[in-house]
């Protein structure tokens, strides 16, 4: 591909450097990208799932992952990966990354890593055409379109260097520092960058001035080159070699910074691990004489490099580049305090995950409450098997009778005079392991024994160790030969309408080792639901983890609320209406055991 980066580019950023990710996604909204160039974050460390960032004056969430491979999967589309971990890890991280696959472009801040570890890298790299910018690197920007990190500076002087929109020049420079200054020299004497890359500075790095000067002299819009080299290596040769055969058509400038140390007597070190000439090749006058016998333009010294930037330019008579319209980054900046991906209600109709209130409400429409519920709980469109199952475990638990504690609380609290509200709350408040909870419970041990391949008989073992009674199993009245119709309907229902039902298969074959020690050991109706939403979500493509998390965050319990709130506010309704007076608890139903205090 001729060109490094477009408009379309995403990037997986590895570790949350939240200074250079924010100051891409101001890039962003600069140049008006319609989607974030960071579509995802790695940090083994953080519990976080997002992490959130600033898209003008209003805020965006950039996922964030444990992993490159988990971040991978989730964002196939990013095909940038940013290395940021330091240089103990950046190794191991490039690695991974390369066998994972998926990636086209690979940057590595780090400096310094091992020279052994470093050739091994790229040439894994080249073997799978992958191109790596760095180690030891700002990195790169395609202008108007992408840019890496802290490449380029503040938003001002990116816009002074008109970095904000594609120029003419094709940019290659070890120096990452120097790249910004070029930047500058460019914009005054000609019309900015059309791509630009800073090799890194150690003694190998991924792609070379050739690599990158090839690809330009592809890329349309890459009109002429400038190479900035150094003292030390050979890499400038190949270019020479390309610029004598013809691969490389169009005019290139160039320099190598260090023409200064013929005026020490011993070899000088400059500021890069590659910055040291280990013979007279490698030394930059050397290497500047013979760019210049290769026709390529190279300047008396740096001093003149922008007069001939400048020359070279106005040579190739170019139109004029119209400067785009782009956004201003806001002075102030304030974070939201909420967060809310569920609704809206800014527009002129709010909306539940995205489809106006109007559009599951209305009768007309066909939809339910098992519709609003997917939408709102879980953002997704739900198939109408799986909503008519929501709404049917939402009206089987709606109640069971007034003896029950949470209907026992609300009736107490309405007669006491408390509002419907207070009443309510007073019910909701009973609902936990010992009410409700068993849904939550069945779908969790059932869920565990099956991923497990346990058998019954080993799930009752682990049960028994645990020290837990089988959440779901049991019923006071209800057993074989007394069956609840219930749990009937629900089975029914799902041998009916699911595609499968695998944990429930494997609950009844559990069910059928508790009813032969003892008959009202059955499947009962907690037990029954908590184990078809396990299955209703497997069929539905949620991954293991997903479901797990469902459970634990108390959502199979919020079936139970949502249902049995009917019920209770029918109880403290049937109160009010009754008219019934404060309630006292009868003596004769208290057993009284006050012994007489003991004097201290």
């Amino acid at each position: 591909m001729s060109k490094l980066f477009t408009k379309d580019t995403q990037a997986i950023f590895w570790n949350n450097n939240k200074t250079a990710i924010q100051r891409m996604l101001d890039y962003d909204y600069v140049i008006k990208r319609d989607k974030p160039s960071v579509a995802a974050i790695v940090a083994p460390t953080s519990n976080n799932k997002f992490e959130k960032f600033f898209w003008g004056a209003d805020e965006i969430m950039v996922p964030v992952y444990k992993s490159t491979k988990e971040a991978k999967e989730a964002q196939p589309q990013a095909d940038v990966l940013l290395n940021f971990a330091s240089f103990r890890t950046a190794y191991d991280v490039t690695m991974e990354a390369l066998e994972i696959g998926g990636f086209k472009t690979i940057m590595i801040t780090a400096e310094g890593i091992p020279e052994r570890l470093a050739r091994a890298m790229n040439a894994t790299a080249r073997e799978k055409n992958v191109t790596v910018i760095g180690p030891a690197t700002v990195g790169a920007i395609a202008p108007g379109a992408f840019k890496i990190a802290n490449i380029g500076g503040t938003i001002d002087n990116i816009i002074n260097s008109k970095l904000h929109r594609a120029g003419s020049c094709g940019l290659v420079t070890r120096s990452g520092g120097l790249f910004n200054e070029l930047s500058n020299i460019i914009a005054i004497n000609a019309d900015g960058i059309a791509e630009g890359v800073a090799i890194g500075g150690d003694r190998f790095v991924g792609s070379v001035f050739i690599d990158n000067l090839l690809r330009m002299e592809e890329n349309p819009d890459v009109k002429y080159m400038i190479l900035l080299g150094e003292v030390g290596g050979t890499e400038e040769y190949k270019v020479i070699e390309a610029v004598k055969s013809g691969k490389i058509k169009k005019p290139i400038i160039a320099w190598c910074i260090g023409t200064i140390a013929k005026y020490y007597d011993s070899g000088v070190q400059f500021g890069h691990a590659g910055a040291s000439a280990n013979g007279e090749m490698e030394t930059a006058e050397y290497k500047n004489n013979a760019m210049r016998e290769a026709g390529i333009h190279v300047p008396d010294t740096f001093n003149d490099l922008p007069a001939k930037i400048k020359e070279v330019f106005e040579s190739l008579n170019l139109d004029p580049i119209p400067e785009p319209e782009i956004n201003k980054l806001p002075a102030y900046r304030r974070p939201k305090q909420f967060i809310c991906t569920i609704s809206d209600d800014r527009g002129e109709e709010a909306t539940y995950a995205g489809f106006p209130i109007s559009s599951v409400a209305l009768p007309n429409t066909g939809k339910g409450i098992g519709d609003v519920i997917s939408l709102l709980w879980f953002k997704k469109v739900y198939p109408k098997w799986a909503t008519e199952f929501i709404e049917t475990v939402i009206k089987t638990v709606a109640d069971h009778g007034p003896a029950v504690s949470g209907a026992h609380n609300a009736k107490v609290t309405a007669r006491a005079g408390k509002s419907v509200v207070e009443s309510l709350v007073t019910g909701l408040l009973t609902i936990g392991p010992r009410f409700g909870g068993a849904i939550d419970g069945a779908a969790k041990y059932f869920k565990y024994a099956d991923d497990n391949k346990l058998s019954p008989k080993e799930f009752l073992s682990y049960m028994k160790k645990q020290g837990v009674p089988i959440p779901g199993i049991g019923h006071r009245i209800k057993s074989l030969k007394n069956p609840d119709l219930r749990v009937k309907g629900l089975m029914d229902f799902a041998k009916e309408n699911f595609p499968a039902t695998p944990l429930l298969d494997y609950a009844r074959t559990v069910e059928a080792l508790t009813t032969s020690k003892k008959e009202n050991l059955i499947l009962n109706v907690d037990g029954t639901i908590g184990i078809l939403m396990v299955d209703m979500w497997r069929a539905l493509g949620y991954p293991e983890e997903e479901i797990d998390e469902f459970i634990e965050s108390g959502t199979l319990n919020a079936f139970f609320i949502v249902g049995r709130s009917i019920g209770f506010i029918g109880h403290v309704l049937d109160e009010k209406r009754l008219a019934m007076p404060m309630y006292r608890h009868p003596m004769d139903d208290i057993l009284y055991d006050v012994q007489k205090a003991e004097e201290i």
